[in-house]
């Protein structure tokens, strides 16, 4: 009899143990899922790093928005910055303004604070609003694991439809070794009309601090 309990006992304790990780797994997977091309991406209002909150609604004559998904610390976001800088100079008047989102969390990555966010666009001369994602998980519904990490969305009657994800470009460590400008050419494909040709490439970074 006590030996027939102790196995009822351990066996409740193995289904749980399973049931929890499957919990676990299912939620990760979603939350690493996110978007997928073709997606109508949800609206959502952050705090800039001019203290107002920002929404992609605030834009009304935009044609769709760059939204990257970056960071102060990564090496790999801090050689993208002039770029994210040119782009938003490139294609801001064409409709398409940048969006760049923080979605480290501080209290891992301290560097990353909503001060520093602050000083680094000041310093930086960001002409984007430079966002902080600290208790939303914009990231999480989006699917970015990555900084720097990119979705190129556009303004269509359903909404803000997804049209590209992943890479600047083919370099992350040098824009002057890009050979292929993914996101400005997946722009410059909408602006004229065409879908996008390239729609999804790897996203190479560091991963998110959560």
């Amino acid at each position: 009899m006590k030996t027939k309990s102790i196995i009822t006992l351990v066996a409740i304790a193995v289904f749980g143990m399973l049931a929890f990780s499957s919990f676990k797994s299912e939620n990760n997977n979603a939350a690493a899922e996110g978007y997928a091309i073709g997606d109508l991406a949800t609206d959502f209002k952050l705090l800039n790093v001019d203290g107002k909150m920002v929404s992609l609604s605030d834009y009304k004559s935009a044609k769709g928005f760059i939204v990257i998904f970056t960071c102060n610390t990564c090496p790999y976001a801090v050689a993208s910055e002039d770029r994210i800088i040119a782009l938003d100079q490139e294609f801001k008047d064409k409709g398409f303004p940048v969006i760049a989102i923080n979605p480290n969390n501080p209290s891992v990555q301290p560097d990353d604070t909503y001060e520093l966010m602050k000083e680094k666009a000041k310093d930086k001369g960001f002409t984007f609003p430079y966002l902080f994602d600290a208790k939303d998980k914009v990231y999480a519904k989006y699917g970015a694991s990555k900084t720097p990490h990119v979705y190129l969305l556009q303004k269509e009657e359903a909404g803000n439809v997804v049209k590209y994800i992943g890479a600047i470009d083919d370099n992350v460590r040098s824009a002057s070794l890009a050979k292929e400008r993914f996101l400005a050419n997946a722009i410059n494909e909408l602006l004229d009309g065409k879908p996008v040709s390239l729609k999804e490439t790897k996203a190479i970074g560091c991963s998110i601090k959560v």
